[in-house]
């Protein structure tokens, strides 16, 4: 086994959690639903969060594929997901309670937990960033990565998810919601771009 793959059994565990807590979050509300008002704040929020833990699994493969083994590496790994997974857990309410006639919005469940969501998502952007950038001030094949576009992205998705999490208009909290689903949405397309330009994968071969 090698470093990286040692890292990632740890590391894609706990990213899983959060990915299992999102839908489990939505497969809750569904089964309560006579219950539930869902608009669309909520959904759109667990949309977002999804792709960021898709991203950051990308980034782990970016980052940390040439890394040695290091416990250091493993108690960053910790933080970045449970930080994720706090996101993660409180995106949906709660609904599993049996008998409970209480009605529940996802519009105002949005609003009570958007700071928390917002800032552990903007948090664990903000440490993958540092390091980045130590690893870039050290490692030439790092300094190679840094783009206009990079920074630029970067900065996009910083200032969305700041104004998201601290921002006391609500208008403008919607609308860097959507700003930044958008961005992510566009990143993936930019990916399915080109996967298709480099011609896809081959087949399996007979066995």
């Amino acid at each position: 086994m090698s470093a990286f793959e040692f890292f990632f059994s740890f590391y894609g565990l706990l990213l899983g959690l959060s990915v299992a807590e999102l839908v489990g979050g939505f497969a809750r509300v569904l089964h309560e639903r006579e219950r539930v008002r869902f608009g669309w704040l909520t959904p759109l929020l667990a949309t977002f969060v999804a792709l960021d833990v898709a991203t950051f699994w990308n980034q782990a493969w970016v980052i940390f594929r040439g890394a040695p083994f290091s416990h250091a590496l493993l108690i960053a790994g910790l933080v970045i997901a449970a930080v994720f997974y706090t996101a993660a857990s409180v995106t949906f309410p709660r609904v599993s309670a049996e008998g409970v006639q209480d009605r529940l919005d996802l519009d105002d469940h949005f609003w009570r937990h958007r700071r928390l969501v917002f800032g552990c998502i903007m948090t664990a952007n903000l440490i993958v960033g540092l390091m980045f950038l130590a690893l870039m001030s050290v490692n030439e094949g790092f300094a190679a990565l840094s783009t206009v576009r990079l920074w630029v992205g970067f900065g996009i998705f910083f200032t969305t998810t700041a104004i998201g999490a601290f921002a006391p208009w609500r208008p403008v909290v919607v609308g860097s919601l959507l700003v930044v689903l958008a961005y992510s949405l566009w990143t993936v397309s930019i990916s399915a771009i080109n996967l298709m330009a480099a011609g896809g994968w081959s087949p399996p071969l007979p066995g």
